[in-house]
């Protein structure tokens, strides 16, 4: 009975969905999802080469450019475990898992004067934790899944202090301030070497910022508030700087594809703005992204029970936007994290480009959620029965995002052909050869051209590991170019690979 009643408290739920979180983000994961998709292998080559020559970089520039930190967190899985596509998702995985965490963490310290905070947490991190949308980027060797990771604990860690000054009448401990303060600025600030979109959270910060200054009138907290802001802006400074002077030595690679993809580069700014706006609030519930790689082709990307929890969460967000501090927070995030969305022309809706909405949308879904279950015990007065549902409807939630993930999207083909599942083989075929037999690799494929070869060769170089010069001779491999065909003559024991 103690046990049972241990696993029924805050604590023990939490640590149940915890544990269902990292099941759903590590089950599996050398086969699911299927081949390596050259974005990632791009990432892959680049930790070969940073732990053969121990340069790691604070920014790698090919593929548009990409921030250092997930590519040399990346490296230390690959130093363990090889150059397995796996090996390149296991970061992946653990930044997904911490995120549900902090999203409980968060949702508490949001909504601590609320009698429902705990459960409303719960819930929040219960339904981050079985989505599609993030079980996805949760196992797949992009540096996005730090986003909301960072932002997520950064945001949760400001709160703690800004509330510990209001309750402490702005008579906190200074060595609890600088810590704490610190601390959050340090946190978010890795966001910052994370991914683009996480370029526009200052907004959010500066939001937060306004609203408790605004909220509390008295000079000692004040002063305290703006104390705690230049520690965080600080430690924020300290931790972005070997990323601002990359910056500042190389401007072009802050902007990276900003500037091709954006929306006011089009003939229509204000009506495809529009549009693009419409199709991102939209794809929660309607029509989501079309892009095998991001999420079962349209689908949306909410499970339809918790879409409907989120528009009641929404709509009650809304209602109360003018009297509590939690919801002005709550919004705020929201419409931060669509604009580096909405301004982008490319592939809308974009499950990828808008994964700093995942926190909020499902603290969002929770409300709703909760609304709904005190409005079931208002009407039907039956806590059990009520209670046998809610049960059968959580199992359901997770079910059906191991179903969605496991089963409907990653053994379908075009999941497959997202991930380049064929490059994949060629590579193990070419591993599996002599080292003696010569084996030339004919690159039909096009795409951004990395060292003088297009994008879709860094799969099989990372299967083979064989990114560099020195390693393509020691194993004997050649990359070549079709036009390049005609000046060399083909050794006839040689072995010949075509990517298309």
């Amino acid at each position: 009975m103690k046990k049972l009643l241990a696993l029924s408290s805050p604590k023990g739920l939490l640590i149940f969905i915890i544990i269902i979180a990292a099941f759903l983000r590590l089950v599996n994961l050398p086969a699911a999802p299927p081949g390596l998709y050259p974005d990632e292998a791009m990432n892959g080559n680049n930790t070969l080469e940073a732990l053969a020559t121990r340069d790691w970089k604070v920014f790698y520039p090919e593929n548009n450019g990409r921030e250092g930190l997930f590519i040399n967190i990346q490296s230390l899985s690959v130093a363990l475990f090889g150059n397995e596509p796996w090996a390149l998702r296991l970061p992946s995985a653990f930044f997904g898992i911490l995120t549900v965490l902090g999203i409980y963490f968060l949702t508490r310290e949001l909504f601590r004067e609320n009698k429902h905070a705990s459960a409303i947490a719960l819930l929040a991190a219960f339904l981050a934790a079985t989505s599609f949308w993030h079980i996805n980027f949760s196992r797949i060797g992009f540096r996005a899944i730090m986003a909301p990771a960072f932002l997520t604990w950064g945001i949760y860690l400001t709160l703690l202090v800004l509330n510990k000054i209001r309750e402490a009448s702005g008579k906190i401990k200074f060595r609890s301030l600088l810590l704490l303060s610190l601390t959050a600025g340090a946190v978010y600030s890795l966001g910052l070497h994370s991914y683009i979109a996480y370029r526009a959270t200052p907004l959010l910060l500066l939001v937060i910022l306004i609203i408790y200054v605004l909220k509390n009138r008295d000079r000692l907290i004040r002063t305290q508030i703006l104390l705690s802001t230049f520690y965080f802006l600080l430690s924020t400074i300290i931790v972005f700087l070997p990323l601002g002077i990359y910056f500042l030595e190389n401007p072009a690679d802050f902007f990276g594809r900003t500037t091709q993809v954006s929306v006011f580069a089009s003939e229509e700014p204000l009506k495809n703005l529009a549009l693009n706006t419409a199709k991102t609030l939209g794809m929660f519930n309607f029509a989501g992204d079309y892009n095998w790689r991001h999420n079962l082709s349209s689908q949306p990307q909410l499970f339809w029970p918790v879409g409907i929890m989120f528009l009641i969460g929404l709509f009650t967000a809304i209602r109360r936007l003018m009297r509590d501090t939690s919801y002005q927070i709550l919004i705020a995030w929201f419409v931060v994290a669509m604009l580096p969305v909405i301004i982008s022309n490319e592939g809308m809706p974009h499950a990828l480009r808008a994964i700093l909405m995942i926190p909020p949308v499902f603290i969002l879904a929770a409300i709703g959620g909760i609304r709904i279950y005190q409005f079931l015990l208002e009407k039907l007065k039956n806590p059990q029965l009520i209670k046998i549902g809610v049960t059968l409807l959580l199992i359901t939630f997770a079910a059906e995002g191991y179903y969605t993930y496991f089963v409907r999207w990653a053994k379908n083909e075009n999941t497959a052909g997202a991930f380049a599942a064929n490059y994949v083989e060629i590579g193990r075929e070419l591993n599996s050869l002599p080292v003696d037999q010569p084996k030339y690799v004919i690159v039909n494929a096009t795409g951004f051209d990395v060292r003088g070869l297009p994008m879709p060769t860094q799969t099989v170089m990372f299967i083979t590991d064989t990114f560099t010069p020195e390693k393509q001779a020691r194993k004997n491999i050649h990359y070549l170019l079709p036009n390049q065909i005609k000046d060399i003559q083909l050794p006839v024991s040689a072995s010949v690979f075509t990517l298309n």
